[in-house]
């Protein structure tokens, strides 16, 4: 049997770290920076422990969303849309939480590719805009 008869994944392209436990989910929830989107809202909270790893994922698929299949087949297309893009846009030491939408079943793959790089490339933009800045060297009034 080829790798492609037995739906395994194509070659070089890893699945990205994942989110297990609720208590990672509920602190990406509980950071307060997310964008929302047609298809889903993604959350986005910086990692104090490991601040150099590797970004890690999670996604969230309510009962209200979907019956089982739907919420299955939503939580795949929108693991293989983050493998395809090759979470393009992630930064390192974050975790990132999908809450998928209803439209999640039925949109473009291609738009669920755009949507989820221009989401984590916007939140990790608008984190670096909420550092503070070091003061500048201001000369001192006598």
């Amino acid at each position: 049997m080829t790798r492609e008869a037995s739906g395994a994944s194509a070659p070089g392209l890893a699945a990205p770290e994942r989110l297990r436990r609720r208590e990672e989910f509920l602190r990406a929830s509980a950071s307060g920076i997310s964008r929302n989107y047609g298809a889903f809202k993604v959350l986005m909270a910086v990692r104090a422990d490991d601040a150099e790893g590797a970004p890690r994922f999670g996604f969230t698929v309510t009962k209200k969303v979907a019956g089982a299949v739907g919420r299955n087949r939503i939580r795949r297309r929108l693991k293989e849309a983050l493998r395809v893009s090759k979470a393009h846009g992630a930064r390192p030491g974050r975790d990132y939480v999908f809450i998928a939408r209803r439209a999640a079943l039925t949109a473009p793959f291609a738009d669920l590719i755009a949507q989820m790089a221009d989401g984590l490339a916007r939140l990790g933009r608008s984190h670096e805009a909420d550092r503070p800045k070091k003061p500048k060297n201001r000369p001192v009034a006598p």
